[in-house]
């Protein structure tokens, strides 16, 4: 997988920016950031939804385990001085638990070996109140599928959005309260 994404880095924009756009519109409709929120982009890729959270947040630490991908997103993190980009694998980030205030990981579960211990860490590293971003894809997951897989994983799931112009399922969930 990660071969593939350095190979196709440099046309990844080209090839998915529209449809990546239609989602990144239905996840910031729904989505209640904090104020003053550190907010990490899992499986950031080329960091398409940066512009997107400039504004809305105090810090953005994008992941992925693409090099490729790395190098066109920190094109776009240039002029953002409060963006930082790190290579790692989801499933074992270098972070400390509880220290982010909202987690986005958009078309990243069907890459995912075991989309359970992906949530797993997510829900590490965020704090109790954060807001968790997941899609998936639908070819991948039904909707049912996908809601039962969030459930497991101890989310409760917000909001559920399924929508024609976007091929995975966008939910708004946090992790539940104990």
């Amino acid at each position: 997988m990660m071969r593939r994404y350095n190979q196709s880095a440099h046309v990844y924009d080209a090839q998915y920016s529209e449809e990546q756009e239609a989602k990144f519109k239905t996840v910031m409709q729904n989505l209640r950031l904090p104020q003053k929120s550190r907010v990490l982009d899992v499986g950031c890729g080329t960091g398409l939804i940066i512009n997107h959270l400039v504004d809305r947040a105090e810090f953005i630490v994008g992941v992925d385990v693409s090099r490729g991908l790395l190098q066109e997103a920190r094109k776009k993190a240039r002029s953002h001085r409060h963006v930082s980009l790190v290579l790692a694998d989801a499933d074992n980030m270098p972070f400390a638990d509880q220290i982010f205030g909202a987690v986005l990981a958009i078309t990243l579960l069907q890459n995912m070996p075991n989309p359970r211990a992906t949530l797993d860490e997510i829900k590490r590293v965020s704090i109790q109140t954060a807001p968790i971003v997941v899609t998936g894809l639908k070819k991948r997951f039904a909707k049912e599928d996908f809601a039962e897989m969030l459930n497991y994983a101890d989310l409760t799931i917000d909001t559920l959005k399924l929508d024609d112009k976007n091929r995975e399922h966008v939910c708004v969930c946090r992790k539940v309260r104990r």
